[in-house]
């Protein structure tokens, strides 16, 4: 692959001085651009219909899939369902904090680090930074652990190794050749995982009223005693429940974590940006309700908690509970279909998530927060060394050789999960600075996209996000359940993070926040009304395009 001679030049994160000259961005000949670097650039590739499907094919994943079932076993049906329904209240309000702000500037190269720095500080913008970027490549190994075994559902004749190269392979393929390319492929990911979970949402309706092969309805059986809809946790009686709807609450983020910044992060690279990014955001959510609400409560309907196949020990892809309630229906045939479309449902989330990885990565090196190499680009403008070296730590997946994968996987979720809590707390600090400054400089009124309920919303959620990432890991400390490597998996990112944080700042001295009358909020919004300007809707001709417009 071809490349540029030479990386981008990187600009400074650190707060903006007063004067004309602005020092986060630099003007594009190209009208209505703003671009982070000069010479390498990334492509306007993906357009309304890419952007949604990369943010539902993220969060789609596993997590529903096969993660559900854990919970279920765990806690029970009722706490499943209410902590997806409550976890996509956070994921609306985070959602709509970072399209307000990428719809506001959403300028090539862009990522969460790069607002981060700008509205508040850069110290917290490099640790923010590398905390995206780790989150995202072990997500990758997350996916490709699941996916290696879901192969070996059919066969444990190969290695896993050969399996887990092959997923690896495929997503450098389709993230290294261009944007484009990347984006039809995730689209068509993702299309399959939606048909699939809508397909096992009506599959559920149809058992639910008796429509399978012994005609008996399931109803809510599974939700009564025994074995109930609630599993006491920990404790007995209101207390043992509420701490079993508060572990599934902290155990959905996962299916959860990084998918709305999935959006964020192709804004540089989306078509008509302030068109598309607030009708993927506004859609996104309801579209996860439909497929999360729905797919959670057919879960426990269709299997009891204490299904013995959703605590196996090999915890394969017959540990998924939609495979253990078609089983348990007596269809033959499908649990092979469904074993494939979870296999699709993990190759999508893990192609997302590398692209992700990347831009991340990216994005900081054009910002002097990562070595400047990581801004070489292609001359079809993808920044395919931040894609290998994104895949190089996603390669922690063969840990599997050595290890059984259930414990892997484990592993992988519980440290994506405390990152993605600490990403999240992040980026609504940031939003409320941004709002800050906007209101400072009397330009609230300019966003392009204005959420509701703000900025109370994000206070509310900023502390009930706080909560959860201080006690995600409260089950180590009840004596009988204390383990080294748990504790470590819960709670060893907050560390990490802090280090990284308060190490950049005494040695760059940085100020614990840029003053509001310093925070640039101007830079690159002339060029941002250009675009905007020149931005020509399509028009549908027909009622079939008025429907796929509206879709997609």
């Amino acid at each position: 692959m071809e490349s540029n001679d030479r990386p981008a030049k990187s600009s400074s994160l650190d707060a903006p001085e007063a004067g004309p000259e602005p020092k986060t961005s630099s003007p594009s000949p190209a009208a209505g651009e703003v671009n982070l670097a000069q010479g390498h650039q990334l492509q306007r590739g993906l357009k309304s219909r890419h952007i949604q499907f990369l943010a539902l094919g993220g969060a789609i994943g596993t997590g529903l899939f096969i993660g559900s079932g854990q919970i279920l076993a765990t806690v029970g049906p009722a706490p499943l369902f209410m902590a997806y329904l409550v976890q996509m209240g956070v994921v609306w309000v985070v959602m709509n904090d970072l399209a307000e702000m990428t719809s506001y500037l959403p300028m090539k190269g862009i990522s969460i680090p790069y607002f981060v720095g700008r509205f508040v500080e850069p110290s917290l913008a490099f640790a923010c930074g590398w905390n995206y970027w780790y989150a995202y490549a072990i997500l990758v190994a997350a996916e490709s652990t699941a996916g290696a075994i879901i192969f070996q559902y059919w066969t444990h004749s190969v290695n896993v190794a050969v399996w887990i190269a092959i997923q690896l392979l495929v997503i450098l393929f389709l993230n290294i050749v261009a944007v484009s390319w990347f984006g039809e492929a995730e689209f068509w990911f993702a299309s399959v995982k939606l048909i699939t979970i809508i397909g096992l949402i009506i599959l559920g309706i149809i058992l639910f009223f008796g429509g399978g092969p012994d005609h008996d309805p399931l109803y809510f059986k599974n939700w009564q005693s025994p074995p109930g809809a609630f599993v006491p946790y920990l404790a007995s009686g209101a207390f043992g429940r509420f701490l079993a709807f508060w572990t599934a609450f902290a155990r959905a983020g996962f299916s959860f974590i990084t998918s709305p910044e999935l959006i964020a992060l192709s804004a540089g690279e989306t078509m008509s940006p302030r068109r598309n990014i607030p009708k993927a955001a506004k859609r996104f959510v309801w579209r996860l309700l439909v497929f999360y609400g729905f797919g959670s409560l057919v879960i426990g309907v269709l299997v009891p908690n204490d299904d013995k196949q959703l605590l196996s020990p090999d915890s394969n892809a017959s540990a998924s509970p939609f495979v253990i309630g078609i089983q348990r229906a007596g269809i033959p045939v499908l649990n092979h279909l469904i074993n494939a479309a979870v296999l699709t449902s993990a190759w999508s989330a893990g192609n997302a998530f590398c692209f992700s990885g990347s831009r991340v990565l990216y994005s900081m090196a054009l910002n002097g927060q990562a070595p400047r190499y990581f801004a070489i680009t292609s001359k079809r403008g993808v920044p395919y060394v931040a894609v290998l070296f994104t895949l190089a730590i996603a390669s922690l997946a063969f840990l599997n050789v050595s290890n059984t994968s259930a414990v892997a996987f484990q592993w992988f979720s519980n440290i994506s999960t405390i990152s993605g809590f600490v990403a999240w707390i992040v980026v609504m600090l940031t939003y409320l600075r941004f709002r800050q400054a906007m209101q400072f400089h009397g330009m609230l009124g300019s966003l392009p996209f204005r959420t509701p309920l703000q900025p109370y919303a994000t206070y509310f959620v900023l502390f009930i996000v706080t909560l959860l990432t201080l006690t995600n890991g409260f089950q180590v400390f009840v004596p009988k359940n204390w383990s080294a490597a748990n504790f470590l998996a819960a709670y060893i990112t907050i560390p990490i993070f802090l280090v990284l944080y308060l190490g950049h700042k005494i040695w760059f001295r940085t100020p614990f926040a840029t003053r509001l009358e310093d925070v640039d909020v101007m830079t690159g919004k002339k060029e941002m009304d250009e675009l905007e300007e020149m931005d020509q809707p399509r028009i549908p001709r027909n009622a079939l395009e008025r429907f796929w417009f509206w879709l997609a």
